[in-house]
């Protein structure tokens, strides 16, 4: 298993880009998600999500997809 981002987004909208994925069978986690929420940052770091590489382009098939 290979890791690769598939992009970076805001933070709520990374963890529904995850469970989006997730719904379709594909593995995604969210890191950085945490980063530096006590200086009061966080919604200014970007989150990536990340997927496996055999997935990546399936994933972004899946966001392409019109809501």
């Amino acid at each position: 298993m290979s890791l690769v981002e598939l992009g970076r987004f805001a933070r709520n909208e990374a963890y529904i880009v995850v469970g989006r994925l997730e719904s379709e069978g594909i593995m995604a986690l969210a890191l950085d998600g945490n980063a530096s929420i006590a200086d009061g940052s966080q919604f200014f770091i970007p989150v990536r999500v990340m997927v496996d590489a055999d997935d990546v382009d399936a994933a972004r098939a899946i966001l392409a997809e019109p809501a």
